[in-house]
């Protein structure tokens, strides 16, 4: 399998000057271990995973024992299985002051991570590694994706276009390493045994009681609804459960990193009017798997086609922000008329508005809705409608046509 190189290798190594620990989150195969592996090629760094139940035992029961068999420089793989070793990690940061001593991979996104905050706070440093992103698959450079018009002509001159088709080949096909890499061709297979295999395991290490029919009826529910207001209730006429389980199975499923939140964008001169926030998936490929889409083509001419795609750029611009080692300030906006902007995005002191469309040929009706920001107090700036125009565009001079390749 060849190696993909990972946007966020750079940041791992900055960081890895100034922390004594370094953790990277992020679901199960999306390259964690793999990325670290290979920076750690060369080096005097050891590993160890805690997927061994041997290493696991020891780790829990004597944390001490544990890291003198394993001094740092070291590798801790899937740490969240033995949350006892990280105030002897501590202890030993603040007596050694060593930089880059402890790095760890975790399968539970952090801030739900019990244990961490409280034993390594200022002393860690905390990364997100998604399933890989456009720029990753075809090798370009990426920063973090805002509406600029330089930064998005010099992104143009390193990407490949891409079609109508192509996008929805690479939506269907999804994201994950062995995939993309060709090392696991049948795409059906690998999301089978994902879901069996990790998916459930690690829930059933979060939450006793599941029942593994019950949680496959639910996931499906969830993923027939991404880019969509999240609605609890539906999920659970779907899948048969009751209302605190999904809430619970929401809550584990974004623990594990496998779905997100866009919620509303406020602030006080905006009244928040909806407060329910869209929900999406990191990997489009195991929605089109879980809601039985056979082929890219007919995934492109059906009825999810526009929710889908939403959820593509959705993810794709958070993956810009994570692989880059920031955490966006992206938004969706709702009125009571139900008029809505698909994303907001803050920076810098102000606001892009950004609409998704299957269109090649967007117009200006589009933009309209932009102007409903107009009230909030943070200034909006310049906005853009992400299509599948093939290349970079324009509206007008305050409104930039996007190609979804750009991203």
């Amino acid at each position: 399998m060849n190696y993909i190189s990972r946007n966020l290798e750079k940041v791992v190594l900055e960081v890895t000057k100034e922390y004594p620990v370094v953790l990277v989150t992020g679901p199960r195969q999306v390259g964690k271990t793999t990325m670290l592996q290979k920076l750690m090629e060369g080096t005097e760094r050891s590993y160890v995973s805690l997927d061994d139940l041997n290493e696991r035992n020891i780790a829990k029961n004597d944390p001490e024992l544990f890291l003198q068999l394993h001094k740092p420089p070291v590798l801790i793989d899937e740490v969240q299985y033995a949350p006892e070793l990280f105030t002897y990690i501590k202890i030993h940061v603040d007596k050694n002051h060593m930089p880059g001593g402890f790095w760890l991979t975790g399968s539970q996104v952090f801030k739900l991570m019990s244990g961490v905050q409280e034993s390594l706070a200022g002393r860690v440093a905390v990364l997100s590694l998604t399933s890989l992103s456009q720029a990753e698959i075809c090798g370009g450079k990426m920063e973090p994706f805002t509406i600029d018009l330089e930064a998005l002509s010099a992104r143009s001159k390193e990407r490949k276009q891409a079609d109508t088709r192509d996008i929805f080949e690479q939506i269907f096909r999804g994201s994950m390493p062995v995939i993309v890499s060709g090392q696991n061709s049948n795409s059906h297979i690998f999301y089978s045994s994902y879901l069996t295999t990790y998916v459930e395991r690690d829930v059933k290490e979060l939450s006793d009681a599941i029942d593994s029919l019950k949680f496959l009826r639910f996931i499906t529910a969830v993923a027939a609804r991404s880019g969509q207001l999240l609605n609890v209730a539906d999920i659970v006429r779907d899948a048969d459960i009751n209302q605190k389980q999904a809430k619970d199975w929401l809550g584990i499923l974004e623990t594990l990193g496998i779905i997100f939140y866009l919620h509303p964008y406020s602030n006080n001169l905006l009244k928040r009017l909806v407060k329910t926030p869209k929900m999406y998936f990191y990997d489009t490929g195991l929605v089109c798997y879980l809601t039985r889409w056979s082929s890219a083509e007919t995934l492109e001419s059906g009825a999810m086609n526009g929710a889908i795609l939403e959820n593509f750029v959705v993810a794709e611009i958070r993956k810009t922000y994570l692989n880059s080692g920031k955490e966006p300030m992206m938004y969706y906006y709702r009125d009571k008329d139900a008029k809505e902007i698909d994303i907001v995005l803050e920076h810098d002191g102000i606001l892009n508005p950004i609409e998704v469309k299957k269109t090649s040929n967007p117009g200006s009706e589009l933009i309209k809705v932009f102007n409903l920001l107009d009230r909030a107090s943070t200034p909006r700036s310049k906005g853009a409608v992400i299509c599948m125009k093939p290349e970079l565009s324009a509206i007008d001079r305050e409104n930039y046509i996007v190609p979804v390749w750009l991203i």
